[in-house]
């Protein structure tokens, strides 16, 4: 199973939306794609139409031990498409697994026993942060997608996260790359959108996606409706940029190509 975890310590930079919509993408075109929603305000399960009801058993169970990940995992609407929801319980969790010697690598350890022809593939949606869960995600992952909105301080927080990125591959995952960054909620009628994408690219060269998610207003309604934008409208400019991101996603995974 391949491992990606969709990251970045700044909010409201899209990485949920990024997430939910790559991973519908993935599984549209036959992928059996596992979402973990690793973030306590529960976003990423929201987006997919799994609402609290449906959330017994969620992310914080499996990173504390007492279930596994194929017994917490959901079914979503998207086929192919399985959930591993959150709860509010996760705000919590980092606190119980401090005092733990393994406390890096809970996920990583749940993911590995999991039967591996259940799913093709494993987007991880960490909080907006660089604590514990986020940690766990990166320990998991083999992969690392980060979503960077197209404005003033994108390349400051962009460095800190590059900088815990390295000290998790010296301390913990020597195989975590990085797959790329995402440039999102560009606006083109704006000046310092066009001049903080030029900059990006600039400093990371290659590892910045030539595709760029636009503003959208419909990108910003799929949720309420419990649906990822990409079956809300997938004729929306956010849903086809998603569409074009997956595309590239897949040419930078080969072996998800040939599965594919």
């Amino acid at each position: 199973m391949i491992r990606i975890a969709v990251a970045n310590q700044k909010g409201g930079v899209g990485k949920t939306t990024t997430a939910i919509n790559v991973a519908t993408a993935l599984a549209a075109i036959g992928s059996r794609v596992l979402l973990i929603d690793l973030d306590p305000q529960g976003n990423a399960s929201t987006g997919v139409g799994v609402g609290p009801s449906q959330r017994s058993r969620s992310s914080y169970d499996v990173l504390i031990g007492s279930v596994s990940v194929v017994d917490a995992a959901v079914a979503t609407r998207v086929p192919r498409l399985d959930l591993l929801p959150a709860t509010v319980d996760l705000s919590g969790a980092e606190v119980e697994m401090v005092g733990l010697d393994d406390r890096a690598h809970r996920l990583d350890r749940a993911l590995a026993s999991a039967p591996a022809a259940r799913w093709d593939i494993c987007l991880i949606d960490c909080p907006p942060s660089l604590g514990l869960l986020t940690v766990n995600a990166l320990v998991a992952a083999r992969h690392l997608l980060v979503p960077l909105q197209t404005e003033f301080f994108a390349l400051e927080g962009l460095s800190q996260l590059l900088q815990t990125v390295e000290r998790i591959r010296l301390a913990f995952n020597s195989q975590l790359a990085i797959l790329g960054v995402a440039l999102t909620m560009f606006d083109r009628r704006n000046n310092l959108s066009q001049a903080v994408a030029e900059d990006v690219r600039a400093c990371l060269g290659e590892a910045v996606f030539d595709t760029m998610v636009p503003r959208n207003v419909r990108l910003s309604e799929a949720p309420s409706h419990g649906l990822p934008a990409l079956i809300y409208d997938l004729r929306c400019p956010g849903s086809e940029a998603y569409v074009r991101l997956a595309r590239e996603l897949i040419g930078r995974l080969p072996q998800l190509a040939v599965a594919a």
